[in-house]
């Protein structure tokens, strides 16, 4: 969509999951946006691990299997950031920090479905911090970065 200023956004590995393996949604919804193009998706290589981790470890070999390819059409189409500056630790939760580096390095919206746990980092460092439904609205209402 040339010409469009497309939000950016950071999807963490929560909303990933349930977007991959759950029908309908919010989550599903920002997954077939992503494969759509309707938003920059940003990704760090770091946070590209997290993904292949967590998805790996959390669903059978079988569903895996299936699932893989779909997430590598995801990152096909997704904006890689270099990470240049680290803010760790801002969460409790160290896989978070990837998260809150790559939207910071971005300039980007996080998506989560654990606000609780980016509330620092909201607070000390400006990050703005979207819920799916939150996001998914911002994305019908029209709303540009």
């Amino acid at each position: 969509m040339p010409g469009l200023a497309l939000l950016r956004i950071v999807v963490d590995t929560n909303v990933v999951f349930e977007g991959l393996t759950k029908q309908g949604g919010a989550s599903g919804l920002i997954v077939d946006a992503w494969l759509a193009g309707l938003m920059v998706v940003c990704v760090s290589n770091a946070l590209v691990y997290e993904y292949s981790d967590v998805l790996s470890r959390k669903l059978s070999a079988e569903r895996w299997r299936k699932l893989k390819p779909v997430l590598g059409q995801l990152l096909s189409v997704a904006q890689y950031t270099n990470i240049y500056f680290s803010w760790r630790p801002t969460s409790p939760d160290a896989g978070d920090d990837l998260v809150i580096d790559c939207a910071m390095n971005a300039g980007a919206i996080v998506v989560t479905s654990n606000i609780r746990d980016f509330q620092s980092a909201k607070k000390s460092l400006g990050l703005r911090v979207l819920t799916p439904v939150q996001f998914v609205e911002a994305l019908a209402s029209g709303e540009k970065s």
